[in-house]
């Protein structure tokens, strides 16, 4: 499997990211996009059934057999969590109340990050925000894996791992990339999570927190739902560095597959991106696109075309005098 040699290298491009020029383009056609804009009502009631659903689950389960816990993890609480970790995606945008509530959008995204196990919706953010504004970006962007992991993730069975591990590169990548300072609110965010397992340890025990944290780091790697994280970037195509997702699995996600949708527009949320795709429909159906998130992980794995390197990189603006960076 895999014969023929793989990537070496990245594919790299010394223009601006394609969005922000898109976005322009597409707006002057069709101005009518801008309703779209501002968040979405809906969001803090679906954050707030899943967690309690996730809670009701871990009591259900104090006292299941471990194999059960595990499965249930896999099918069910991966899925939930998964959904939670997309709505911290969605709140780092302002998109449950808006920009003008930053204190009510911090208080959601630690919300939806309790049944998640670990402390995530601070940072997430902090990063997620710059891979927006310099996508490709060879510092500043810590969605690009790393050349390391290129070289070491090539052919089917590496690539394999890699994917099992998914979530441990994306914890890691950003203290060897871009390592930021430890804010405040980056230690608010791990006390609540860490006093909410407690919680869920003191009345459920140890199969409460597996079935939570295991759930959460299942669906980062070989699990339907995850192969939105190879989808969205990776270039199956040579001319084309995002890529959107137009299956029925968007309804577990926040609609994260429209993302070509969701970069040129941040600021509609997943909820509204398919009026975007009927508006200027041009922009996006005429562009290659995915219809299935396992299919594209099988892909990944088995293509070796296809790997770490297959993303696009920019050479840093943090090199270049004069150039107005602005971190998050």
């Amino acid at each position: 499997m895999c014969p023929r040699s793989p990537p070496q290298d990245f594919v790299w491009a010394y223009d601006d990211e394609p969005h922000a020029s898109r976005r322009k383009e597409i707006l002057a056609k069709y101005p009518e996009i801008k309703k779209l804009y501002g968040p979405d009502p809906m969001m803090k009631y679906t954050v707030a059934i899943v967690v309690v659903v996730q809670i009701v689950a871990c009591f259900l389960l104090r006292s299941s057999p471990w194999w059960l816990v595990m499965a249930a993890a896999y099918l069910f609480g991966g899925t939930l969590n998964h959904a939670m970790e997309l709505a911290v995606h969605e709140i780092s945008h302002a998109l449950a109340f808006g920009a003008a509530k930053p204190v009510a959008n911090r208080v959601l995204a630690f919300i939806a990050n309790l049944p998640i196990g670990l402390p995530m919706a601070v940072s997430f953010r902090k990063y997620h925000l710059d891979h927006h504004r310099y996508q490709g970006d060879e510092k500043i962007d810590v969605d690009l894996p790393t050349r390391t992991e290129g070289l070491l993730f090539f052919n089917t069975y590496t690539k394999l791992i890699w994917l099992f591990f998914q979530s441990l590169a994306y914890a890691l990548r950003p203290f060897f990339v871009n390592p930021k300072p430890v804010t405040r609110l980056e230690i608010l965010n791990t006390t609540v999570e860490i006093a909410f397992m407690a919680f869920i340890w003191y009345f459920t025990g140890a199969r409460g927190c597996v079935y939570l944290i295991c759930g959460s780091l299942l669906a980062m790697g070989i699990h339907p739902v995850a192969g939105h994280f190879i989808s969205e970037h990776y270039m199956f195509s040579k001319v084309q560095e995002t890529y959107s997702y137009y299956g029925p699995l968007n309804m577990l996600a926040f609609n994260v597959g429209f993302h070509m949708e969701h970069h040129d527009f941040p600021y509609i949320p997943g909820s509204r991106l398919p009026q975007v795709t009927a508006i200027a429909p041009e922009y996006y159906l005429e562009q290659n696109y995915h219809w299935s998130w396992p299919r594209v992980l099988y892909n990944f794995v088995t293509d070796p075309d296809v790997g770490c390197f297959s993303r696009t990189k920019r050479p840093t603006l943090l090199n270049k005098p004069g150039a107005e960076v602005k971190t998050h």
